[in-house]
This record gives structure tokens, sequence and C-alpha cells, in this order.
């Protein structure tokens, strides 16, 4: 069955519709051996030849896969990393070698992840018009004032742009166990801003100490322990991406 070209990708999981248009006019895909730069560009990916970077594209599209990894620190939120460092993708089975993270967390962060290889899904969520909230539990040094918990609420600017009001609540205050007390922070973004947390906690005077995601949406860890992973159920997917 004839069907464009970027949609054929994306069904494959090369990337979402948008990337897949940008490997098409960048010269990558060929089709039965002929270089397609055109993205009203159709083929039958059961009777053509269609390679991607010289990849031949299977017959038939992989199913979808969707998994909630709670990522361990120390570990990347990428398919590969240059320096050699263990990455999601090296704690997880053969078999869900194909996917790819949506989206990143820190290196020193831990917490929830969603892996897949749908890519209209990854761009749906990773898209900053559909505002996916996010809850971190973060550790912060000393003890932030009623002042900087109102301001840290209704937004610090950064690089020049107000960060989106946010939710920063105290969950509890340590003050007997380190040289200098410490403070426990539930924080609910609906933005995700390059480390934003780590960074808004440094220029409000209270540096992260530890910082864990513990729900995408209403996806929560719940009792999934530290480098393990489960599939998303249907549900659950329909929650994230409703269209």
């Amino acid at each position: 069955m004839l069907d464009r070209l970027q949609k054929i990708l994306s069904r494959h999981g090369i990337a979402s519709r948008r990337g897949s248009e940008q490997i098409i006019l960048a010269g990558r895909v060929f089709v039965n051996g002929k270089p397609i730069t055109e993205l009203g560009a159709k083929a039958d990916p059961e009777r053509d030849r269609i390679e991607v970077d010289g990849k031949l594209l299977q017959t038939n599209a992989p199913k979808f896969v969707y998994l909630l990894l709670n990522k361990p620190i120390g570990v990347m939120s990428t398919c590969d990393d240059p320096q050699g460092r263990k990455t999601v993708l090296d704690i997880l089975p053969s078999q869900y070698r194909h996917v790819y993270p949506v989206g990143r967390l820190d290196y020193n962060s831990s917490g929830a992840l969603i892996l897949t290889n749908d890519g209209d899904f990854a761009n749906y969520l990773m898209h900053p018009r559909h505002h996916v909230p996010k809850t971190y539990e973060v550790w912060v040094k000393d003890i932030p004032s009623d002042r900087i918990i109102k301001h840290w609420q209704e937004g610090i600017n950064l690089d020049g742009k107000l960060t989106l009001p946010a939710t920063v609540n105290i969950l509890q205050i340590e003050h007997n166990k380190y040289p200098t007390p410490r403070t426990q922070l539930q924080i609910i973004l609906s933005e995700g801003r390059n480390r934003q947390i780590r960074r808004v906690a440094e220029q409000l005077g209270h540096p992260v100490l530890a910082l864990h995601r513990n729900a995408i949406a209403t996806i929560s860890l719940e009792t999934l322990k530290v480098g393990a992973y489960r599939l998303l159920i249907d549900q659950e997917i329909k929650t994230l991406f409703p269209i």
C-alpha cells in the first residue's frame, strides 16, 4: 500500500514525522536505488526497497514499544555516549535496543524516563506546547524562605525568559544529619528547559543535592525499583498521547 515516506519512516521508528521530513530533505533516503528529496513522495514498504543511510528498512514496521524506566544515577539518558559512559540502553534487555529516550534526565539525576520507538508519540511529549507535567523530589542545600519558594513558584528569569509557574512545596527539612540543613522539595514543572531545576536552585542560592523524578503526567514510578522498567499499558499511552 502506497504511503508518504515520512509516515513510513515514523512507523518504523526512524524518527518522528517531522524528523523524518528532515531526513528526506537531506537526501538520506533511497527508494529502489534512487534518492528521494521531495516530501510528497510515496512508497509501498511491502514492495519497494527503502533505505535510510544505506540501511534497508524491514518489510513490516516493528511493533511500537513504550517503556517506563527508573533511571539510576550515573547512567546517560542517551542511546550512546562518546565518553563511553553507561547509557539507558545498556541496562535494558537486547530486545529493547531499538527504543530511545523521550527527553533527558541528567547523568546525576534518577527517576522516571520513558523510552519508545514511536516517533510521533515522542515528538508529542517533547513539544513545548503540550506542557506535559513532571513531578520531582529534590533535596536542596539549607532551608528556602517563603519568599524564595514564592519566587520559584511564580517564575525565574533563565536566559532572558521567565520560567512557567511551577508547583514548589516543602516536604521535609533535615537539621541534624549534615553539617548544614537541607530541604526536600516537591517540584512540578510543565516545561523542560535544560537542567532547569538545578539552574534555578543555584540561582536562588539553594543548590541541588539530589534530584529524583517521580512521575511524568499521571504515570508514576510507584514501586518500580531503581534500574527496573515496565511496559506502559494502553490507558497510560492514551493519557500521554491523546490524539
